[in-house]
């Protein structure tokens, strides 16, 4: 599927051996922090995306503006980005949508899709490389699960009217290595998500669809499984390990993916290969709006493409989300649009001073933030003091606007 147009992303070209020369994460696997990349050659990530049944809310935008700034950093360091963001547009919550407005449902994926790429576009992030449909990928994943078929991991309900398929999460030792949850803790997550425990003949309560056999009134597809679609987790796997390999540098998501998706692509990845599947597993902040997550089906949402029609400049939209840490749970409000508009209009006003102070002291500041566990608000700040002291003394650093400008636009995303 087409990507979104790639912004041009300057080269800084200023040298700062004080600052780190790698970029240190937090993994959630691990729980501390872990170098994300190789010192050389090309990083990968996978990132999951949309399921396109609704417009991107603040929430979505919060967490693509997070692994964004991984992106940026990489580019920074010198590293080449092969990155994948997967599109699941077939699913429950599409085709319920689309049955409840009359609506053809690939007709109101399509119109969703566009829509993200637009906020995207005005939101400055980076694209994707590969940027792929469940739907343009099923007989790869078909492929998939007939090759744990072959090894044992999956099996078919003997079920008289829904015979599907199910892979066993006990028979692969890494399961649970990503979230560490406890059993209890699990099962409850694996509900809340639309696991189904209880569905007689499974093997384990936490076994998870990975072909659900066709349903009157639902898409489906031919395949040596039998007629129907694709589950949700083996569709990341499938695509992650097509495009990026056995094992990649960075899954990423959102912090409500950790468990059970993220935990059931990895060990669907190891069984697979036998090979871990991602290197460092890491996870975005959630963004809450009246005391509560923001949610499609609560519909407590705040949208980018409603703050765009207002009026709102796109980069103070996500100056506003990049004054929190990427890890961070935080709940938007008004304010902190109007105060990242000021902040925004200052920059500018720098940006345009004919010298400046210098700026190369900047620069490290901004690069040791970034490299360190992505701090966006230590950035912030930084530059915050730069521009402040600059608009105030007369500086005799002519170049100094213009390494300014390619700073924020490079490593922040916030074009001046």
């Amino acid at each position: 599927m087409q990507s979104w147009p790639v912004p041009a992303v300057p080269a800084i070209d200023v040298d700062t051996p004080e600052a780190p020369s790698a970029l240190t994460v937090h993994d959630t696997a691990t729980g501390g922090l872990v170098t994300a990349g190789p010192a050389e050659g090309t990083a990968t990530m996978y990132v999951c995306g949309i399921t396109p049944y609704d417009a991107t809310h603040l929430g979505h935008a919060n967490t693509y503006l997070s692994f964004d700034l991984v992106n940026r950093v990489w580019r920074d360091l010198g590293l080449q980005v092969n990155y994948t963001q997967n599109i699941t547009d077939v699913d429950d919550p599409l085709l319920e949508r689309a049955a409840r407005d009359g609506l053809d449902w690939r007709d109101l994926a399509a119109s969703q899709v566009d829509l993200f790429r637009e906020d995207m576009t005005a939101l400055q992030v980076l694209p994707p490389d590969a940027y792929v449909g469940a739907t343009e990928t099923i007989d790869l994943v078909a492929g998939v699960i007939e090759k744990l078929q072959a090894t044992g991991y999956v099996y078919q309900l003997d079920d008289p009217q829904y015979p599907d398929w199910y892979f066993d999460v006990s028979m692969d030792p890494t399961f649970m290595d990503v979230s560490g949850l406890s059993d209890d803790a699990a099962l409850a997550r694996f509900v809340e998500f639309g696991g189904d425990p209880d569905r007689a003949g499974k093997r384990n309560p936490m076994d998870c669809l990975v072909w659900m056999q066709a349903r009157p009134g639902e898409p489906s597809w031919p395949s040596p499984l039998g007629t129907g679609r694709p589950g949700w987790h083996i569709e990341c796997t499938a695509i992650a390990l097509d495009t990026l390999g056995a094992t990649f540098d960075v899954q990423a998501g959102g912090a409500d993916l950790v468990f059970p998706h993220h935990e059931m692509c990895a060990a669907q990845g190891h069984a697979l290969t036998g090979a871990p599947f991602a290197r460092t597993y890491l996870h975005s902040g959630l963004v809450a709006l009246d005391g509560e997550k923001m949610s499609k089906s609560k519909g407590n949402l705040e949208l980018v493409s409603r703050l765009r029609r207002g009026g709102a400049d796109p980069a103070a939209i996500r100056l506003a989300m990049l004054g929190h840490h990427w890890r961070e749970n935080w709940e938007w409000t008004p304010d902190q649009l109007t105060a990242a508009t000021e902040r925004l209009a200052a920059w500018r006003a720098a940006a345009s001073l004919a010298a400046t102070l210098d700026v190369t002291a900047l620069v490290t500041e901004v690069r040791r933030a970034m490299r360190t566990d992505l701090d966006a608000p230590a950035a912030i700040a930084a530059i915050d003091a730069w521009v402040g002291a600059s608009l105030s003394i007369e500086g005799d650093d002519a170049e100094g606007a213009a390494v300014f400008t390619r700073l924020t636009d490079s490593l922040l995303g916030i074009k001046l």
